[in-house]
């Protein structure tokens, strides 16, 4: 009975162990003639008949946005490419070698599709994926990451408020719709909640949505299938709004605080100088960052222009005035010179009507010298003091009425000189406060002009 038993065993484990098979991929390989020097699967379409069309399923996902460049109008993104198509020379049944589907083998032995991306500018940067993967079927699956440097037209209308939308259009080099037909199997939705998933980095921007849109065009006669996926995005500007906007703002405002300077010195005028240069600093930091061939003025360099022009009318007002009492006080100057020339010609004049005085004073006395044998001593005395009282109160109300003329002189010409200053003044302050009101409405009307644009615009 024990002998039975053993021998039973003994037969039901030759009976397993013969069933176990053991298989490898190279036997897969063997089977399907699958080398690199079999010319059958890398040197041509991969069809039993050349009427037969080789369709291209092509999925695109958004790993990441690396780079965009408003200046040189490119797009860099990273994207995961995903392609299959059925190569009818290749198939096997699982089941003959221990349920093998899928095989994996070196890129370079079977043939692939010629695709190309119509805005691309220069070599993939990203190493190329080096296996791909063979199914029971016949269908090749690729998967391919690349870096891509594309063209994009960028609007910079709105910059920094704008959304550039860059298309990667995929489409074969030599091949016709008869012969390569492209699909997708991923919607634009779907392709897009996927790229969400994956994205790792956005730089600046802000990824909004991925659409995809098959179409047949006509390229040099020959009619091709493209897949084009559209990239949609917007760019964050809070950046550009602390380190550009609002400091362009604050400049307008400090040229507005200018008013409260006087204009008697040239500290306002040098002020302005200064805050227009600073104006100017920023526009040259802007020229650095918009493209050149932007076939509309930027609202931004609107922006920037529009307060530019205002600083300079600010600083044009401010040198009129200047102007203006530089003229009111030069003729002040010039009748005060005068005054004083009047002045000195007077007390000349005086001086000489002094010495004549003297002088008939003297010849008087000599008359009465001469005469003094024919008159009494005591009538000579009185005559003389008599005289001397009457021309010395005559010389003093002379003096007097000369320094009463010279002081109503003085008086009306300060007075002039004072009308004449006091109207360029009045002149001036009535330009700066006109000129400050307007300043303001059209600083504000300005400033909400540009909001409701870049609001608005498209």
């Amino acid at each position: 009975m024990f002998v039975g038993f053993l021998s039973m065993f003994l037969l039901t484990a030759v009976d397993v162990g013969s069933s176990e098979k053991v298989c490898t991929y190279q036997d897969v390989l063997n089977h399907l003639n699958l080398t690199k020097n079999n010319e059958l699967y890398y040197m041509t379409r991969p069809v039993k008949d050349y009427k037969q069309p080789t369709k291209v399923s092509l999925d695109v996902l958004l790993y990441a946005i690396l780079d965009v460049r408003e200046t040189d109008q490119t797009f860099i993104p990273y994207v995961w490419v995903f392609m299959s198509w059925v190569n009818q020379h290749i198939s096997w049944t699982p089941s003959e070698f221990c349920g093998i589907n899928m095989v994996s083998l070196p890129s370079d032995v079977l043939w692939k599709p010629d695709l190309t991306i119509e805005e691309m500018t220069e070599k993939d940067k990203a190493p190329p994926c080096p296996l791909l993967t063979i199914r029971s079927n016949g269908e090749v699956y690729v998967q391919d990451d690349q870096v891509l440097v594309s063209t994009c037209r960028m609007h910079v209308y709105k910059f920094p408020f704008d959304t550039q939308s860059c298309t990667l259009s995929f489409k074969s080099v030599i091949h016709t719709v008869q012969e390569i037909q492209l699909f997708y199997n991923a919607s634009s939705s779907e392709a897009t909640e996927e790229s969400r998933e994956v994205m790792r980095t956005q730089y600046e921007w802000l990824f909004i949505n991925m659409t995809v849109a098959n179409k047949t065009v006509d390229t040099f006669g020959l009619k091709q299938d493209v897949i084009i996926y559209t990239i949609n995005m917007k760019r964050r500007p809070i950046l550009y709004i602390v380190n550009f906007l609002l400091p362009v703002l604050f400049f307008l405002c400090l040229d507005l605080a200018s008013f409260l300077i006087s204009d008697s010195g040239g500290e306002k005028l040098s002020y302005k100088v200064t805050v227009l240069l600073a104006v100017t600093v920023l526009q040259l930091i802007l020229n650095d960052i918009l493209p050149s061939s932007s076939n509309r003025i930027p609202l931004i360099a609107v922006y920037c222009i529009g307060v530019f022009a205002l600083m300079m009318l600010s600083l044009l007002e401010t040198i009129l005035v200047m102007y203006l009492m530089e003229k009111d006080n030069a003729p002040q100057d010039d009748q005060t010179d005068k005054d004083h020339k009047q002045s000195e010609a007077c007390e000349d004049k005086r001086d000489k009507n002094n010495c004549e005085g003297d002088r008939e004073w003297r010849k008087c006395l000599r008359v009465c010298d001469t005469s003094a044998d024919e008159t009494p001593t005591e009538l000579l005395k009185v005559s003389s003091s008599h005289m001397m009282e009457e021309s010395r109160t005559i010389q003093k109300l002379s003096d007097d009425l000369r320094e009463t003329l010279n002081t109503l002189t003085l008086l009306l010409n300060s007075r002039q000189g004072e009308r004449k200053t006091g109207y360029w003044t009045r002149k001036t302050k009535t330009i700066n406060t006109v000129f400050f009101i307007f300043y303001v409405s059209a600083s504000s009307l300005f400033l909400l002009c540009m909001f409701f644009h870049w609001n608005g615009a498209h």
